[in-house]
């Protein structure tokens, strides 16, 4: 079970965040129509372009049952999400994971950590992306012990993803079914030109509503970058806006299916 919250949180925070792009959009244009009525041939600076804010709350179905709660906080440059169980899982085997992340344009990872409270253990890890020396840092700690349980250095190229970052630049891509791109994606212990597959258009039905989608497969599992053996699935509307409204990780026995529906979407 500690496996199946840490891949989730994972793969949710590859693609749970809105694209910047529509984000952006409207403000350029209002700044645009200011400049053209000013009569002053000296117009003031540019107002500075607001931050990204969206928060996306995703249900956990685990074997039939309500097993979790994911929610995304994203501003412009940073990310936070929070992974907790629920309901009989929780009274099994308690999660509360809170993921962060930092990056530059274009969503090239500089720096993130997870403090992951699972169960009796309590690790806390950190990633430094050094895009001047070309790699990456991977610190794992024991909170409790005050261990250090796996450090790790790894080569990246200049501008690496960790899995939000990656997501977020698959949503800004214009790829259909039947088309495919690599995006290079590290976790500070492994470094991957991870394959990202568009496969079928199909509707998918949330608490949220009713979305046509594009089904794509992100093929980072079976030691790619990380290393249980099972397939990843990613569905984005079929629009402008590319919201992820479901995820789905098929994994082999014990785990098998966990299913991540979005729930609820609010801007801030």
């Amino acid at each position: 079970m500690r496996f199946t919250a840490r891949v989730a949180l994972a793969l949710t925070a590859c693609c749970l965040l809105s694209a910047q792009s529509s984000s952006k959009g409207t403000p350029a244009r209002a700044n645009a129509a200011k400049k053209s009525e000013a009569p002053d041939p000296k117009p003031d600076p540019p107002a500075p372009k607001p931050e990204v804010s969206d928060k996306l709350t995703y249900d956990v179905e685990w074997r039939l049952i309500h097993a979790g709660v994911v929610v995304i906080d994203a501003q412009k440059a940073h990310a936070d999400l929070h992974l907790d169980s629920a309901g009989m899982v929780s009274s099994l085997f308690k999660v509360h994971d809170v993921y962060a992340v930092d990056y530059d344009d274009p969503f090239c990872a500089s720096s993130a950590t997870m403090d992951s409270e699972e169960g009796k253990r309590h690790h806390e890890t950190k990633i430094t992306y050094d895009r001047a020396q070309l790699r990456a840092t991977y610190l794992e700690r024991d909170v409790i012990k005050n261990a250090t349980l796996h450090s790790d250095t790894v080569e990246i190229p200049n501008c690496t993803h960790e899995v939000i970052g990656a997501l977020l630049t698959l949503r800004k891509m214009s790829m259909g079914p039947g088309q495919s791109a690599q995006i290079p994606m590290s976790d500070g212990r492994r470094t991957a030109a991870v394959k990202i597959e568009a496969e079928e258009r199909e509707e998918v039905k949330t608490a949220a509503g009713s979305f046509k989608t594009i089904r794509y497969e992100a093929n980072m599992l079976n030691g790619v970058i990380y290393n249980r053996k099972g397939r990843a699935f990613i569905w984005l509307t079929d629009d402008e806006r590319r919201l992820p409204v479901q995820i789905r990780l098929r994994m082999q026995f014990p785990i098998g299916t966990v299913t991540l529906q979005l729930e609820k979407e609010e801007h801030p």
